[in-house]
């Protein structure tokens, strides 16, 4: 399947102010889609199960490239630079930086991350000019009340491994790839440092998906380069993977972590003391390093993680009958039988988050919807109707916990408790 360009996809200054939302829903979940071991055969576009609220018209911010990438070597796969969408803060919040690492997967094998090499997700020439920022990049208070006037950074997602690969893999079968990550993220830190972050008095690293899990690699080196009076916290959405078998028993995502690991050097990234023991590539799993993070982390994740079921629990690998091809796709088509393993999900990464429950500084919204990122979409980070706990939203939460008004450990009720969830729908 050719990947159109994205102008052809959404054509945001044609659209009615009921359609930004829909046509937002869909730019965010296009990126996953274009993810997991490079599958260009998903076609499925999601939809909502109840109707969204009317968004505001976009909030469009222009791409740069990153003016030190090249002299550090930083470069997408493609060997193309690296760049960031900045928004330049304001009033009380001029001294305040928020950076979002964008999403969209990994690539394990030479031919995926090939591939991915001729995407947005693996060259900067395949790029929007302009993107939108909504959620908690958004600067609209009324949608995001506490961060609207910060300094706000997209920090674009070019490399594969959660920016964390490096150049000492590079140069396999004779195939030209940057494996780069790691030097990616170093130097547009270094270049917003040079743009005033060195005076941050207040500063959040987050990330949704792959992306959630590079804000929790990355999250202490972040904190470390900021001042040593800054408030600086780390939020990771979507970004807590689980090391479970499938439902056939397989270690696809262990398998799948480890390739990811071994081709693009991740392990010189991951926690040094976890790596050291037998199996290094298991070091890039949240559960094994979540709690030797010095920085304060708050988890946003829902329980029932669509890409997670659709990717880490019931694989298509898993699924030769097509017994859960419904279920995948919307679960409000799970049988008794298939919910029952689903809650076995949320289980397994209630467990998995247990020890961090008991850390003091740390935050947690974790829903009950099934559902993936939800900090960058307005209509799930703070809206009218969006998805609460305790009647608050996630923006309420995470604004509560930064700002010390009080510890925040939501944990939603099991599936289908919560009907503020914003379901997905793929079929």
């Amino acid at each position: 399947m050719a990947i159109p360009r994205l102008s052809s996809l959404l054509r945001w200054r044609k659209l009615g102010k009921s359609d930004w939302l829909v046509a937002s829903i869909g730019f965010v979940l296009f990126v996953f889609f274009l993810s997991f071991f490079f599958d260009p055969t998903s076609d499925s576009v999601p939809s909502v199960d109840r109707s969204p609220p009317i968004a505001s018209p976009p909030d469009l911010v222009k791409l740069t490239l990153s003016s030190k990438a090249k002299e550090r070597g930083a470069f997408c796969l493609d060997g193309s630079l690296p760049g960031y969408h900045f928004h330049k803060g304001s009033g009380s919040g001029s001294k305040s930086w928020l950076l979002h690492l964008e999403g969209g997967g990994w690539c394990s094998t030479i031919a995926s991350c090939s591939a991915r090499a001729m995407t947005m997700l693996g060259s900067s020439t395949y790029f929007e000019d302009e993107v939108d920022f909504q959620g908690v990049l958004s600067s609209d208070p009324s949608l995001n009340p506490e961060f609207f006037n910060w300094n706000r950074v997209k920090i674009r997602y070019c490399d594969g491994a959660s920016f964390a690969g490096h150049p000492e893999a590079e140069f396999k079968n004779g195939t030209r790839l940057f494996f780069r990550g790691q030097l990616i993220w170093e130097a547009i830190m270094d270049e917003l440092l040079s743009m005033g972050m060195s005076d941050a008095k207040q500063g959040i690293l987050t990330g949704c998906s792959a992306g959630g899990l590079a804000t929790l690699i990355h999250c202490d080196y972040f904190r470390d380069h900021l001042p040593k009076d800054a408030a600086v916290k780390c939020v990771s959405d979507g970004g807590f993977f689980l090391n479970v078998p499938d439902v056939l028993g397989h270690p696809t995502m262990r398998s799948f972590y480890h390739d990811v690991v071994n081709l693009q050097g991740v392990d010189k990234s991951l926690d040094q003391n976890c790596v050291a023991k037998p199996e290094p590539s298991n070091c890039i799993f949240p559960q094994k390093f979540l709690n030797n993070i010095r920085t304060p982390v708050f988890l946003v994740n829902p329980a029932y993680d669509f890409w997670q079921i659709q990717h880490v629990l019931v694989p298509a690998s898993a699924d030769v009958d097509k017994s859960w091809a419904k279920c995948r796709l919307n679960i409000k088509e799970c049988d008794v039988a298939q919910m029952k393993v689903l809650h076995g999900f949320r289980s397994s990464m209630m467990n998995a988050i247990g020890k961090f429950h008991q850390n003091k500084v740390g935050g947690m919204f974790i829903d009950s919807c099934y559902s993936h990122c939800q900090t960058l979409m307005s209509a799930t980070w703070h809206s009218p109707t969006s998805t609460r706990i305790e009647n608050k939203t996630i923006a309420e939460s995470v604004g509560d916990w930064y700002f010390n008004r009080k510890p925040l450990k939501l944990i939603d009720c099991p599936y289908p408790c919560n009907p503020s969830c914003y379901n997905l729908n793929f079929t």
